[in-house]
């Protein structure tokens, strides 16, 4: 029995090790692994016009936010929220319509997370440290069809199991300056594909995020060392193949990759 016991304790460690060196970026990587699906039985085709013009109001073309707006207007954001709540999207949705949902829904309920505790230097200020535990992600603060959800469940349980498109991690705002700028404009069902295909181009070839020269000596944005598997799916090969899916300079196939450190200030006006 000693051996067997060794080797379970050594594999314990590993995975501890390893979930913690993986999930230590916050809401960059956490490896849930039991997908969710919330669905109502049918429903109407969501309006995120409400969201959208809180977006334009108070987040500006660089994607800065003016938290103090919002603050000051929460109760037309819990107001969308509160639709989100009561209109899980339908079953049978296109899956375009459900992503454009659980973008919109991330999205809104980070900056809600915000203004409840504003001011804030940092998101990372609003939880523990505790992987799995009370980081601000791991926080059942999300109500949504009579049951409560995490960030962590949205990202990694719904979005990432359910929808095989790396591109979601351009369109996800975790309230960080090295996050992809927050959109100022709602998701939708109908546009859905060419709006993330905009963040892509937006995200790729902001110098803020991503430095492509040399092309054989990158500095990307952290968010692809967050998810290296992810970036070998999707029509995409590796890192740096989807890095020159929307590239302007080309990076070299087989570049040496390094990566920047993550900024976790606050994307605030």
């Amino acid at each position: 029995m000693q051996p067997i016991s060794r080797f379970t304790s050594r594999l314990a460690l590993g995975t501890l090790l390893a979930a913690g060196t993986l999930a230590s970026a916050g809401c960059g990587y956490v490896g849930y692994l039991i997908p969710l699906n919330p669905t109502s039985q049918d429903g109407p085709t969501l309006d995120h016009s409400a969201w959208d013009g809180l977006l334009k109001k108070y987040v500006d073309d660089q994607g800065m936010v003016n938290y103090k707006g919002f603050r000051q207007d929460s109760a037309a954001l819990n107001s969308y929220l509160k639709t989100l709540s009561d209109n899980l999207p339908a079953k049978k949705s296109p899956a375009d319509e459900k992503l454009a949902y659980w973008i919109n829904a991330y999205n809104a309920f980070t900056v809600q997370r915000i203004i409840r505790a504003y001011p804030v230097k940092s998101i990372k200020d609003l939880g523990g440290d505790k992987i799995f535990v009370d980081t601000v992600w791991d926080q059942d603060f999300i109500s949504l069809g009579g049951k409560r959800y995490t960030l962590n469940d949205i990202e990694h349980r719904i979005i990432r199991k359910q929808f095989d498109d790396n591109r979601i991690h351009y369109a996800l705002v975790c309230a960080a300056m090295s996050c992809p700028r927050l959109r100022n404009e709602a998701f939708v069902g109908r546009t859905v594909q060419e709006q993330l295909a905009e963040q892509g181009r937006d995200f790729i070839n902001n110098p803020q995020k991503n430095d492509l020269t040399p092309a054989g000596q990158p500095t990307l944005s952290a968010i692809y060392s967050f998810y290296p598997k992810d970036f070998e799916k999707n029509g995409s090969t590796s890192i740096q193949d989807a890095v020159n899916r929307y590239a302007k300079q080309k990076i070299d196939p087989n570049a040496k990759i390094s990566y920047k450190e993550y900024n976790w200030s606050l994307n605030e006006q």
